[in-house]
Parts: structure tokens; C-alpha cells; sequence
């Protein structure tokens, strides 16, 4: 059935499962064997799903497919299924609307108020990201200073009074919406996630910052490659942009630029790694490494949470990307956890070794380091779909005592809230 030309709805009841995942595999420019690879499943089985010899698979299964086409309507994938999509794009969050109304606010007059100096925004900053890394519900710590943060730092822009003053408060609001970004990703609002990435970026590019338009950058190119294959290329070309820029400062470059560069340089192997390409992928990686070695040992990126203690959880990051089991596993071992000093980041690093057990049929270590990342950060986990699908498989597990675990665990993240 020619679905690019039929005009058929997804949501037709009509239309079965796998005719839906077609139509919406199509749209999305991706071919069979990439979705097999996203799956871990053979081509011939995502065409046999396809031209329905086989039925719609279990729910884990099934938002395995929604998460790798990127739906975030489940009903437009199961027809008139209604399932929970804030299972794998997370639920939004109490102080959303907030933020939100801060960020889509038209400006007030420029002299209605006294601006904050950029110094005071910055030492704001300063403490939201500490906050941000020592809080168990860093989002929910974020989510309450950011809408004061964006109005103030949007004010301080428009009362500077000179060039000079008019580009650091713009790296300062570059640096807000950074903070802003890391709040709504994962949340059930794309849109307001583009607009902050996008105000972020022309804010950085207007201050003339090299580290606020590598932060900025580096962020954008984590949005373009979350949008699915399709946006792998333009998360390429963000990242190729800003080293290219940073570049010539990189012989003598500061620790925050360095860490920058470094940040983006692994960001390339993160998506070569999406692609498939090992051998990209892992000369990003010691490239980065390299980089890494010449910031100093204590050194911690504060928003990229690039340094020497970082290099270990990406190398895990890579190799779960790769779909190598034995190689996640092995990289697991050797990276430990203790030395990231940010609660969510050593969360995040916790699902991706959980990520490495499962790819290794290593199911009770997949939970019991899931277990740890929610020690560490439950808000992380609870919006990280990689975390929420591996409770959803283990909570159908044969053995009673590892679905009873992963029972317990779904009902901690959320997953069984009525």
C-alpha cells in the first residue's frame, strides 16, 4: 500500500498497526533497517510487523517503536489504543506553565523597573546550576527560580547602556535559557523546547561569547538529534559550525572554552554513534578524551558536566548507542559513578549502565542500577523514557521476584499512578 500517496489518516480505525507504523516510519525519512537498529530487531521483522503477518506487539515493544519514530500521540500509532505517551516523553511538569508564561511573554516597558546587574544575574546562575546538581528534584529546585531569571535577564539586555554592557547581559540571558532548556527537555511541549534553543542561540550569537555560543550550540544539537534520524544531519552541522568556530581559540583556550569544545566534540560521536558509525563515533570520543585531559583534574563543567570524570559515562554512552552489549558492559565496570559529582548527571550515567545490563541480558543488574539512579536523582529517571521502558519490560519478566522489583520501581517512577 502506497501510504505517501494514499492521503490515508493514521488515525483511521480502518488501518492496522503495522500500517500505521509504516506511514509513520515513512514520514519520518527512516528506512527498515535503521528502525530495526533503533529496535534491536531484524529488518524482515519490522516488515513482517509492517504488512501484518505479524500483530501488534507488547506494550514495551510498542513504546520502544513510538519512542524511536518520535510520536507523541500513542493513538496515532495504535489507532484507538489509548495508551499513556507521557511514558516515554515524561509528564509535565507542575512548574511548566510557569516557565512557560515567562519565556512567551511579550517584554514590558524597559524603565518600568531597575534592571539587575549582570553580575547579580550571574551569581543567580551560579546557584541555580549548584542547585540544579545537589538536589534530588532539580527540576523542581530550577523550575521555581527560572521565571524571575528569564524576566530579569531579559530586562537587564534591554537597559544596557552600552555595546559592550548590551553583549555580556546577552550572554547572560544565553546562559538563562540554557538553564531553561535542560528544564523543559523531556517535557510534553516541543515547541516551547525549540523556542528556548532558538532564543538561546540568537542571544549567544548577539553577545559574542564564544563559550555562550558553544553552550548554545551544543544544546541545539542535542535538540536536532532527540527529533529522530531525520535531524541527524542538522545536529551535524551545528556542531561542525561551532567547532569550526572555536577552533583558532582552542591553542590557548580558557577551561570554560576548552570544556565547550570538548562537550561538542563528543556530542558528534553521540550521533555518529545514533548512525551506527563505530568508527566516527569512537574517534570523537578519544578526541574528546584528549580534551578532556587538558582541563585540570577537579575541573566540572557546571552546564556541560564535561571533564576528566565524565569521559567514563560517555564512553558507556557510546558503546549502549552502538548496540554492544559486551563492550557497554565492559565500559560500565571501568566508569564509576561516584566521581560525578551532579546528582542528575550521575543518575543519567546509572540509566545508561542500566541501558549496557539489559543490552547483556543482565536484567536483575539493569534494575538494581536503576534502583541507584533513583536514589540519585529521581527526577531524572522519571522522565527518561530508556529507564521507563526497561521497568516496563522487567515488569512482565517470568521470574516473580524481578517483576515484583520492577513493580516497585514502576510505582516509585510513576508508571502505575492511575
Amino acid at each position: 500500500m502506497a501510504f505517501e500517496s494514499s492521503g490515508a489518516d493514521p488515525n483511521a480505525e480502518p488501518i492496522r498497526f503495522g500500517q500505521r507504523m509504516q506511514l509513520l516510519r515513512t514520514r519520518r525519512g527512516m528506512t527498515r533497517e535503521v528502525l530495526a537498529g533503533l529496535l534491536g530487531k531484524s529488518p524482515s521483522w519490522v516488515k513482517q510487523i509492517e504488512n501484518g503477518r505479524l500483530q501488534m506487539p507488547r506494550l514495551d515493544t510498542v513504546l520502544a517503536i513510538a519512542e524511536a519514530l518520535r510520536v507523541r500521540d500513542l493513538s496515532d500509532l495504535t489507532g484507538g489504543r489509548k495508551l499513556d505517551a507521557g511514558m516515554f516523553i515524561g509528564p509535565g511538569h507542575p512548574r511548566l506553565p510557569a516557565v512557560a508564561e515567562a519565556v512567551n511573554a511579550l517584554p514590558g516597558p524597559a524603565r518600568d523597573r531597575q534592571a539587575a546587574s549582570v553580575a547579580h544575574l550571574r551569581a543567580r546562575l551560579a546557584s541555580a546550576w549548584a542547585a540544579r546538581h545537589s538536589a534530588p528534584n532539580h527540576r523542581d529546585v530550577v523550575g521555581a527560580l527560572l521565571p524571575d531569571l528569564i524576566r530579569d535577564a531579559q530586562l537587564a539586555v534591554r537597559q544596557a547602556d552600552s555595546a559592550a554592557d548590551r553583549r555580556a547581559a546577552q550572554a547572560a540571558l544565553a546562559e538563562v535559557y540554557c538553564l531553561s532548556q535542560f528544564f523543559v527537555a523531556y517535557q510534553p511541549d516541543s515547541s516551547l523546547l525549540w523556542r528556548v534553543a532558538e532564543r538561546g542561540m540568537v542571544a549567544a550569537q548577539e553577545s559574542e561569547d564564544p563559550r555562550a555560543v558553544g553552550v548554545s550550540a551544543w544544546l541545539a544539537a542535542q535538540a536536532h538529534r532527540d527529533s529522530g534520524p531525520g535531524h541527524f544531519d542538522a545536529a551535524d552541522s551545528v556542531t561542525t559550525n561551532a567547532l569550526a568556530y572555536l577552533e583558532p581559540l582552542l591553542a590557548d583556550a580558557t577551561d570554560d572554552v576548552l570544556s565547550i569544545a570538548g562537550a561538542l566534540t563528543f556530542e558528534a560521536g553521540y550521533t555518529a554513534a545514533r548512525r551506527g558509525d563505530t568508527g566516527v563515533a569512537w574517534a570523537h570520543w578519544d578526541r574528546a578524551h584528549e580534551m578532556a585531559q587538558r582541563l585540570p583534574s577537579s575541573f566540572y563543567d557546571p552546564i556541560t558536566s564535561f571533564s576528566r570524570a565524565i569521559m567514563g559515562a560517555h564512553a558507556v554512552t557510546v558503546a549502549v548507542e552502538l548496540h554492544a552489549g559486551g563492550e557497554s558492559v565492559r565500559q560500565a565496570a571501568r566508569a564509576e559513578a561516584s566521581v560525578i559529582p551532579s546528582r542528575p548527571r550521575r543518575a543519567r550515567h546509572r540509566i545508561e549502565q542500566a541501558r549496557a545490563y539489559q543490552l547483556d541480558g543482565r536484567a536483575e543488574a539493569a534494575l538494581a542500577t536503576l534502583e541507584q539512579a533513583w536514589e540519585a536523582a529521581p527526577e531524572t529517571i522519571k522522565y527518561n523514557g530508556y529507564a521507563k521502558r526497561i521497568i516496563l519490560e522487567e515488569a512482565e519478566a517470568a521470574a516473580p521476584a524481578r517483576r515484583q522489583r520492577a513493580a516497585d520501581l514502576a510505582a516509585k517512577v510513576g508508571l502505575l499512578a492511575a
